[in-house]
C-alpha cells in the first residue's frame, strides 16, 4: 500500500443503522436511472460484495439474489427519461436515491452514499467517493442498482427491439447511435441528451 492510500474505516458509524445507496444509468442515452437502498444484516455477511461496475453479470445476478435473501431491508427506485429531461441527470439521480431510501421497510439512522452529493432528505447521509468499493452496503445497492436496470433495459428491448437495448443497455455506443440514426428518437430517449437532442433538430 503506497502512502497515498486510505484505508477505509467503518469504526466511526459503530452503533448506527446504515443503509447504503447507490444508482445506475446516469451516462445512457435511454431508460430511467434506477438507485437502490440497501440494509445489511451483520448475522449475515454477504462474501464477494464490490463496485458492481468490477463483476460480471453472472456473478451480480447470484450477489442480487443473496442480498434480497439475507439484507434486513432493501429498495430500488428511479426516475424517468421525462423526470431526467425535466431536472437534469444529477438531481435525477439523488431524487432516485431518496426514493429508495424512502420505501425501505426499515427506517436507517444514516444513509451512506457512493459519490460526493448527498440528496436532499431529513434523514442524516454522509457522501462518500468511490464508496462502491469501500462499503459494503454501498457495493451491494450498487449491485441492486445496476441488476435492476439492466432487466429494466432487457423489457424495454422488447418494446423497442429496433436498438438493440439488449445489447448495450442504452449507453451510447456506435452501435446505439447507429440505430438512433436510423430509427430516430424513441418516447424512452432522453431528449436532453446531445447525441439524442441533435437528432430532434
Amino acid at each position: 500500500m503506497t502512502k497515498t492510500e486510505l484505508v477505509f474505516s467503518m469504526d466511526a458509524y459503530a452503533g448506527e443503522l446504515i443503509c447504503g445507496v447507490d444508482e445506475a444509468g446516469r451516462g445512457p442515452l435511454a431508460g430511467p436511472v434506477m438507485a437502490a437502498a440497501v440494509i445489511l444484516d451483520p448475522a449475515h455477511p454477504i462474501a464477494g460484495l464490490r463496485d458492481s461496475k468490477k463483476l460480471s453479470e453472472a456473478k451480480r445476478d447470484l450477489l442480487a439474489i443473496e442480498i434480497k435473501k439475507y439484507a434486513l431491508a432493501w429498495a430500488v427506485a428511479e426516475c424517468s427519461e421525462q423526470e431526467i429531461d425535466e431536472i437534469n441527470i444529477l438531481q435525477a439521480s439523488l431524487l432516485a436515491m431518496r426514493r429508495a431510501i424512502e420505501a425501505l421497510a426499515v427506517t436507517p439512522t444514516l444513509a451512506l452514499i457512493d459519490g460526493n452529493r448527498c440528496p436532499v432528505m431529513l434523514l442524516r447521509a454522509e457522501a462518500i467517493v468511490k464508496g462502491d468499493d469501500k462499503v459494503a452496503a454501498i457495493s451491494a445497492a450498487s449491485i441492486l442498482a445496476k441488476t435492476a436496470r439492466d432487466h429494466r433495459l432487457a423489457e424495454l428491448h422488447l418494446v423497442y427491439p429496433q436498438y438493440a437495448l439488449d445489447q448495450h443497455k442504452g449507453y451510447p455506443t456506435a452501435l446505439h447511435l447507429a440505430r438512433l440514426r436510423e430509427h430516430g428518437v424513441s418516447p424512452i430517449h432522453r431528449k436532453s441528451y446531445a447525441p439524442v437532442k441533435a437528432l430532434l433538430k
